[in-house]
């Protein structure tokens, strides 16, 4: 923190909400569980914690629980300590290695997370008492390391009751054996708000024993939104994405999360923004294909298949069954309209408008060509404006014809959306006409 160097790398939206209240956690010690709906990045976040830990860490070589060799604990290697003495083996563990993780499922047993008893150490013919016929869970396993425990309220309650001494007095109980390992674990847990009340609850006492509970939530600027979908969708390698088709399926996931006709308590995932990015670039992918356009360049009628993509994903109330594709159609045409507004907002389109009033028409479509495209257009002044707003400053200027058609039908929607023209569709092809 002295060093202002980045402490949770790839999290975005959260340095003045989330990161301040976990970093009081980790700093006094605290178990924590993050409370959030799907997709806030919650595992995403739990992960960079790994990135805290020194690089690497000394072990005793063969510890299934990780014994520091100045400190072991565990009886197999108290022996070997007091048997080698200065020369027992040593093996190093990367902070990769010391990370944990579980999917809390209902057939989760003690005996994963806990441990139980090895049947085939006492097949060799050790006695029941001997601690070392112990076979231990992923939690000891992840001693001196963090451990993560998703979706914690969709472990059976008998289960849970399980970790209370390893989150109060830092020892597991495994069967009859009186084992005391004080492990040093640090655990965190992930859980959706309506997991509370649904489909299971985390235990009273377990919960008192985490020391910090921290709500996590969706990016609450719109820049935050760009900025998370940029950076985690799989675009590398495909066709050209647009940032203003960005800033459309950012805009579109916020109005989706807002519209009272989705039900706030799922949420709207952060991955149905990438998703829908994601689904307009193959979308091009696939035009490039079927049209031989060698640089594809995503266009706005990319768009429209992502909404009976995607329709899937999202929780709706009760009363607007069957009313899903036009309600995210609307929603998507609004962010559309705002995202025109927001980058070409300003633009002198008159000499488009122009054309269309001399009775011009101009078809697109998914399947209509970059080139096709300003083709039927022709000459446009001003184009070279609009294809600034939309082109990245680096632009490969073989992608330049990609960026004008892109960027022309993006201002001929924005004209429809605005009702300076109008448009008919018919199947994959649409019309603009005055």
């Amino acid at each position: 923190m002295r060093t202002g160097e980045q402490r949770f790398p790839g999290i975005v939206g959260f340095d003045s909400t989330v990161l301040p209240h976990l970093e009081r956690a980790l700093l006094a010690g605290h178990d924590v569980v993050l409370l959030g709906e799907r997709g806030q990045g919650k595992t995403r976040l739990i992960r960079t914690v790994v990135g805290l830990l020194d690089e690497w860490s000394p072990v005793i070589e063969g510890c299934p629980i990780n014994d520091h060799p100045y400190a072991p604990v565990c009886a197999r290697c108290r022996r070997l300590a007091a048997e080698a003495g200065p020369d027992l083996p040593v093996a190093w563990r990367h902070r990769d290695e010391r990370y944990g993780e579980k999917l809390a499922t209902p057939d989760t047993s003690v005996g994963d997370l806990i441990g139980d008893v090895d049947p085939v150490r006492l097949a060799e013919g050790r006695s029941l008492g001997d601690p070392e016929t112990v076979h231990y869970g992923l939690v000891p396993r992840a001693n001196r390391g963090v451990f993560c425990l998703n979706e914690l309220p969709d472990l059976a309650a008998r289960i849970q009751v399980a970790l209370l001494n390893v989150l109060e007095e830092r020892d597991v109980q495994i069967r009859g054996y009186a084992l005391r390992l004080p492990l040093d674990v640090l655990l965190v847990a992930s859980a959706n708000p309506e997991d509370y009340t649904n489909r299971g609850r985390i235990i009273t006492p377990l919960k008192d024993r985490f020391g910090a509970e921290i709500r996590t939530h969706y990016p609450l600027e719109l820049d935050a939104e760009i900025a998370l979908i940029a950076q985690e969708a799989r675009l590398d390698g495909g066709p050209a994405v647009p940032r203003y088709l960005v800033e459309v399926v950012a805009r579109f996931t916020r109005l989706v999360r807002a519209s009272s006709s989705v039900d706030d308590r799922s949420g709207v995932s952060a991955r149905f923004a990438l998703a829908a990015i994601e689904t307009a670039a193959a979308s091009a992918a696939r035009r490039a294909a079927l049209v031989a356009e060698e640089r594809p360049v995503a266009r706005v009628c990319d768009l429209a298949p992502i909404v009976e993509t995607l329709r899937g994903k999202v929780e709706f109330e009760v009363g607007e069954e069957g009313r899903e594709v036009e309600i995210l159609g609307h929603l998507l045409r609004r962010a559309t309209a705002e995202t025109f507004r927001h980058t070409l907002g300003g633009v002198d389109l008159g000499p488009l408008i122009d054309r269309f009033a001399e009775g011009a028409t101009v078809e697109s479509g998914e399947l209509v060509s970059g080139a096709d495209l300003l083709r039927r257009v022709g000459p446009v002044p001003g184009l070279a404006e609009l294809v600034a707003r939309v082109a990245p400053e680096d632009d490969d200027p073989g992608e330049t014809a990609g960026y004008a058609a892109s960027a022309l039908e993006f201002a001929l929607e924005g004209l429809y959306l605005n009702r300076r023209l109008s448009k008919d569709t018919v199947d994959d092809r649409t019309v603009y006409r005055t």
